[in-house]
């Protein structure tokens, strides 16, 4: 298959002054991406499933910037923008570095609207698993947990408390395009958000490494919400005290304790795998 031809032979490309790329450069900061309902997926991974999910919802892919080198490495993700009729504009390097939050941009970029849902809806009596993280601050650990429960076939991910924006620009990547494909919502309110896990036919379980029971005694059978905390401070004692079970991962060397992203995976996939088993 041939390469995708530039457009406009002759044209010079957008420059970090354009005011397309101005307006896309301000999506960077939380408060412009709420306010405009738009955020940057940057990279091959997510640019391609954003692509993917634009062919399913058209119309919530704006743009997509891409260097000349880019748009030699990713002519297919050009071409399909193009089918999709998604508007392709050739940027300099300069530029690209303006919408990166990365020391090296990979120098494709697409704007996209905003993917979290409300939670009223999005869980119900068919819902079996959810996972729900509560004042997780680092974007690279969220978006690798919400990667974690696509893999793992979860139903929803859930934003609570003071927890990052997932269309930060490390969460993103570390999501690498699974934030496209695993319904994302932000609840302000935590006990919101457990009352609709529980509200959904959900047991509730918080991951907490002082807990009694432990994550090869219960049953995973059970349709479940995984609730991870902060990844300093844990969980808070009303969420402790709000959820239905606490468990911990047994500890077989002498590692003190799992990050939030290992411990998020192996709960997850232990329910992911213990359902798969019925």
């Amino acid at each position: 298959m041939r390469p995708v031809a530039l457009p406009q032979p002759g044209a010079d490309p957008f420059t970090e002054r354009t005011p397309r790329v101005v307006a896309a450069r301000k999506l960077t900061r939380r408060a412009e991406r709420d306010k405009a309902g738009r955020f940057l997926a940057e990279g091959a991974n997510a640019v391609g499933a954003a692509l993917a999910h634009e062919r399913l919802s058209p119309g919530t892919v704006h743009e997509l910037f891409v260097t000349t080198r880019a748009w030699e490495t990713s002519s297919e993700l050009v071409r399909l923008a193009r089918e999709l009729d998604v508007a392709v504009s050739v940027i300099t390097d300069r530029a690209a570095s303006g919408l990166s939050e990365t020391v090296t941009p990979q120098g494709i970029v697409a704007v996209c609207d905003l993917l979290d849902r409300s939670i009223e809806g999005l869980l119900d009596v068919g819902t079996s698993l959810v996972v729900v993280l509560v004042d997780v601050s680092d974007p690279g650990n969220a978006g690798t947990v919400i990667r974690v429960a696509d893999a793992a076939g979860a139903d929803a991910v859930v934003l609570a408390g003071d927890s990052v924006d997932p269309h930060n620009g490390k969460c993103v990547r570390a999501a690498a395009g699974s934030l496209f494909h695993v319904p994302i919502t932000r609840v302000r309110d935590v006990d919101t958000a457990l009352a609709a896990c529980s509200a959904a036919g959900l047991r509730t379980l918080a991951a907490h490494g002082y807990a009694e029971a432990q994550l090869d005694s219960i049953d995973l059978t059970v349709p479940s919400a995984w609730v991870f905390g902060n990844e300093a401070h844990g969980l808070p004692g009303d969420v402790l005290d709000r959820v239905d079970t606490a468990v911990k991962i047994p500890i077989y060397g002498q590692a003190e304790s799992l990050n939030l992203a290992t411990a998020a995976a192996v709960c997850v996939y232990a329910s992911a795998m213990a359902a798969k088993r019925v």
